[in-house]
């Protein structure tokens, strides 16, 4: 798995995200907190580290409640109208996507049906049709060879 965070990519999460990334080293740090202090949140992104036997990029989140991890992210798209970026993982036909948002919240959406992102969101149920909504704009990133 290539490497796809140089720092063109970290400036680009950041122009979303509106706050700057700092280098610690063997990873990139982004702290997400409001001014009331409701939502905050550190989003890292380990570029190409080993992850067991394999190499691959790591997402790490941190929040007050939880901690979420997306292992071997292999794209990402940013939405400045949403204000969000949202990570994606493959495993054959299934996807992983992190979502993380510029007012500190995310969402996390695992082993998704691939086929959910292109298909007809009005036949789905309403507990299946926001992962298949929220990660449709990953679409862009997927190879080709993706199922529909």
């Amino acid at each position: 798995m290539k490497p796809i965070f140089n720092k063109k990519d970290l400036e680009k999460i950041s122009r979303v995200l509106r706050v700057e990334y700092k280098d610690k080293g063997n990873n990139y740090r982004y702290l997400i907190e409001q001014p009331d202090n409701t939502n905050h949140l550190s989003l890292e992104i380990y570029p190409d580290i080993m992850i067991g036997e394999r190499q691959g990029n790591l997402i790490t989140v941190y929040t007050p409640n939880s901690h979420l991890q997306l292992h071997f992210c292999t794209g990402y798209v940013v939405s400045e109208m949403l204000g969000e970026v949202t990570f994606v993982g493959e495993c054959g036909d299934r996807l992983s996507g992190l979502t993380i948002e510029r007012g500190g919240g995310c969402s996390l959406y695992a082993n998704v049906d691939s086929r959910l992102l292109s298909g007809d969101f009005t036949q789905l149920g309403p507990e299946v049709m926001l992962s298949g909504v929220a990660l449709s704009l990953v679409e862009q990133v997927l190879p080709k060879s993706s199922p529909k």
